[in-house]
């Protein structure tokens, strides 16, 4: 089962105006996407927007104008043989997880529809007015399995108003052809999903816990369950997930040398596998000089946040730095989110090390995740956030996570208010199913969902205005 931890985002509604292409970002590959949920509204793509220069030179200093936790776990519990020896145990459990992938063609509409209903009961975070709880969802069960389930379209719908009953917009049925989609958001381009699992020592191991049906590494033999040991040669043992997933990316339609560890008793086997790209870069950049002053302007525009987001913004900003950028314009307007992880990294791009970026909450609301920045932050020059009602989400994160650590101004209107984290669970006949598992919450510990965020600044502010506002700004305290 494929578990991600996402956000959704859409096309931006209010593009800049296209300048002269900058040079070209160097792509990074991908594989896999998920149908926008997110809020939408009537495009404004017709409307002319001014250049920076144009849109500020009346303020002296002018700016103008847009799941691992790619973690994965089975869904379903693996029957265990006795044993004498815990080693063996453990090559048992692998053994069975494999046969239990051989016969998941064959599996049944009932246990197609319990299986969504088992995501729901284990990870299902009621964040409405409806009062979820076990017993009324354990009575959902008894109704919607009282009877034989006579086709697979019939499941389906059964599925889909189970979900549809837990009053969260957010929360639906994906059908195989929809969960088919997802390739942009696998940010490891060979269609793997990793998650660190500590060992007796207390070593990080990497263990592949969701694989793309028929993607570059299942092709290549990868299976759920394998270790990986090593990318290109390079032991990645002690590594994040998020760092092993950086390290396999590359250019579509190159390879990547990967050792595997067949389950925890088996072969290790080295493999090639090609890497394939269907995500698009989400992020446009230009330099503008100012007028009447000698500072340049970096415009970076992140239109969602896909596997590519990370990486292609870094790239962008370094060549605005060596072209003589002095400060930044990030313009989420429009960006109504994508994969909450590469959220999280871009705002870690900023912060100083230590820094919250978000918290994060789940069912128990004592069971609080404070994510913070590792290290000292790649870009220090002081940035300005453009922000509108459409930015949301995993651009949530990243305006809050700037602002409330004193890195950026907000310029613009109230956010949308979108505070929510979903994960995607592939079910077993390749359907698949969204759930809301958990809430974040700003540094500033504000709870965002369905409030939004408001701006600093509603128009776009002179230099001096902005910094005035961050030398008055002060750091929220940590815990």
């Amino acid at each position: 089962m494929v578990r991600l931890l996402l956000c959704y985002s859409s096309p931006s509604l209010f593009p800049p105006p296209p300048p002269p292409p900058p040079p070209p970002l160097k792509p990074v590959c991908i594989i896999s996407s998920i149908r926008n949920s997110s809020p939408t509204t009537k495009s404004n793509c017709s409307q002319k927007i001014p250049s920076i220069s144009q849109a500020l030179s009346s303020t002296l200093i002018s700016l103008a104008l847009s799941l691992g936790l790619f973690c994965s776990s089975p869904s379903h519990s693996i029957a265990l043989e006795s044993t004498t020896s815990k080693q063996e145990l453990n090559c048992r459990e692998d053994d069975d997880y494999a046969v239990d992938k051989l016969t998941g063609d064959a599996v049944t509409n009932e246990e197609i529809v319990e299986e969504a209903w088992q995501i729901v009961n284990d990870s299902f975070l009621d964040t409405g007015r409806h009062r979820w709880s076990t017993d009324s969802w354990l009575k959902k069960k008894e109704d919607v399995l009282g009877a034989l389930i006579q086709s697979r379209s019939k499941a389906h719908e059964i599925i889909r108003r189970m979900l549809a009953s837990l009053g969260d917009p957010y929360t639906r049925f994906l059908s195989p052809a929809d969960f088919a989609k997802m390739a942009r958001y696998d940010i490891t381009g060979i269609g793997i999903n990793l998650r660190e699992i500590p060992d007796e020592n207390g070593m990080v191991r990497l263990k592949v816990l969701g694989l793309l049906l028929d993607g570059p590494a299942d092709s290549a033999g990868v299976r759920q369950g394998d270790e990986l040991l090593s990318i290109n040669g390079v032991d990645v043992k002690g590594k994040s997930a998020f760092e092993a997933s950086s390290m396999l990316q590359g250019p579509s339609e190159t390879f990547v040398n990967v050792t595997v560890k067949h389950g925890n008793c088996g072969s290790v086997q080295s493999v090639k596998v090609q890497r394939q790209s269907i995500a698009k870069s989400p992020v446009f950049y230009r330099l503008e000089q100012v007028k009447n002053g000698p500072s340049s302007v970096g415009y970076v525009r992140l239109k969602e946040f896909n596997a590519l987001a990370r990486k292609d913004l870094v790239t962008a900003m370094r060549r605005l730095q060596d072209m003589g950028a002095s400060y930044f314009v990030l313009d989420l307007r429009d960006n109504l989110g994508g994969l909450v992880q590469a959220g999280i990294e871009i705002a870690k791009l900023f912060l100083n090390k230590g820094e919250t970026v978000t918290y994060t909450v789940g069912r128990d609301p004592l069971s609080v995740k404070n994510i913070v920045a590792e290290s000292a932050p790649l870009f220090s020059a002081p940035v300005i956030v453009l922000v509108n009602k459409n930015t949301a989400s995993a651009s949530e994160i990243v305006a809050t996570a700037l602002h409330d650590n004193c890195r950026a101004v907000l310029v613009g209107e109230r956010t949308y208010g979108k505070g929510l984290i979903q994960s995607v669970f592939e079910l077993n006949d390749g359907s698949g199913v969204v759930v809301t598992v958990r809430k974040y919450v700003t540094p500033n510990h504000k709870d965002i969902n369905g409030n939004g965020v408001d701006p600093d600044f509603r128009n776009f502010p002179a230099w001096n205005e902005v910094t005035r506002y961050l030398s008055a700004c002060h750091k929220p305290e940590e815990g």
